[in-house]
């Protein structure tokens, strides 16, 4: 049963609102089913979208910021929790162990550092929670096409399907969750 889901994605909003809509209907659906919203810690961008909407509508969010991200990414002062941790390593972490599953949304190189290290560690089988790419408005579709390649060219596993979900809908991103 997933209670707990760590979403990555941007400290900006991008430049087209389809990604606040998709934020806010991220944070909707994570209130309205009682899953904790497990993220940066940030007040900016779509991460802070999804934190507002989420506590908007009685959901649970839990922050995890590095001190010295504290200024930059203006660390958000109404989350349910929020730990302050020394570095980037840190951060990852406790994520991880906040979290049942993990879902990537728009976003820049954090967003991707913190996705590929969640998924690196379950090829290298340190956990089996779900991870996910929510391929908002094909935002993904050019590093879903280089991960088959990947694929392809034998450099990742056979089983990257059994383990890396995507989806453009919501509803379907979380049904290959369970």
């Amino acid at each position: 049963m997933i209670k707990s889901i760590c979403i990555f994605c941007g400290s900006s909003v991008g430049n087209d609102i389809v990604y606040r809509n998709a934020a806010i209907e991220m944070g909707e659906y994570l209130a309205k089913n009682n899953i904790t919203f497990v993220y940066g810690g940030g007040r900016i961008g779509l991460m802070g979208i999804i934190a507002n909407t989420v506590l908007e509508n009685g959901g649970k969010v839990i922050g995890v910021i590095p001190k010295f991200l504290s200024t930059h990414e203006i660390k958000h002062d109404g989350l349910t929790e929020c730990y302050e941790v020394d570095d980037m390593h840190t951060r990852k972490t406790m994520m991880y162990k906040l979290s049942d599953a993990f879902i990537a949304m728009p976003g820049g190189f954090g967003t991707l550092d913190e996705f590929f290290e969640i998924i690196t560690w379950h090829q290298l089988e340190l956990h089996n929670k779900p991870v996910a790419i929510y391929n908002v408005a094909g935002y993904f579709d050019a590093l879903l096409q280089m991960i088959n390649n990947m694929h392809q060219k034998r450099f990742i596993p056979e089983d990257i399907n059994s383990y890396l979900k995507h989806s453009d809908s919501i509803e379907e991103l979380m049904a290959l969750l369970y």
